[in-house]
């Protein structure tokens, strides 16, 4: 049986306009999206079929958060009627959007856990030029950028999915998320490089057979 946390059932049981209590559910999160610092589009999922169904309603929806936030101070806004918690790091701006009833605490739960996840694999694989290593490239934090997002785009939406899933929140430690990441990664199909060492392999044999 689905069960509903403390914190849902407190704070998601808020009391409307007109006196009727909204019900707790379990779909916290209605979209994640990180955009640049011009306002563009780099990631985004919408969770809620019914909140901006359309490519041009969600772009304008971005660009209005981007055009009130960009310059804030603050880490929470309430716009068009969501509830909107953000960060930014160098030339990325993150974020959470929920209903106007939702906590702004569970909604800060995953942004930070997105943030420092994606904090730890871009830092790792900072002085890789994009590829996967266990190395870190000047320190945690540094490296959150849009050059290294772009180049681990894979690892974002695995962050991304494991964090989240149909706007129910599965994980807010970034520790279990690398964890699980990582264990998705360790099992991904062969790469290009992995299949074409497979191919030599197979040729060689078939040469040293056929010498003997």
């Amino acid at each position: 049986m689905l069960s509903v946390s403390l914190d849902q059932a407190r704070y998601g049981c808020n009391l409307v306009a007109h006196g009727v209590f909204q019900e707790p559910s379990l779909y916290t999160v209605k979209a994640l999206f990180i955009l640049d610092n011009d306002g563009n589009r780099l990631l985004s999922k919408y969770y809620d079929p019914e909140l901006y169904p359309s490519m041009k309603e969600q772009n304008n929806f971005e660009k209005n958060v981007f055009n009130k936030t960009h310059k804030a101070d603050n880490e929470i806004a309430f716009l068009e009627g969501m509830t909107v918690v953000y960060k930014s790091s160098i030339d990325l701006f993150f974020y959470v959007v929920g209903s106007p009833q939702e906590n702004e605490l569970m909604l800060m739960s995953v942004l930070n856990c997105l943030f420092d996840s994606l904090t730890q694999i871009l830092s790792s694989c900072a002085g890789c030029h994009g590829n996967r290593c266990g190395s870190n490239a000047g320190g945690w934090g540094k490296n959150v950028e849009r050059r290294y997002l772009l180049e681990n785009m894979e690892g974002v939406f695995l962050v991304v999915d494991e964090i989240i899933d149909g706007g129910v929140i599965l994980e807010s430690d970034p520790q279990q998320v690398l964890q699980k990441v990582n264990y998705k990664s360790d099992e991904s199909p062969l790469s290009e490089q992995s299949v074409a060492q497979v191919i030599q392999s197979a040729k060689d044999q078939i040469k040293w057979s056929i010498l003997k």
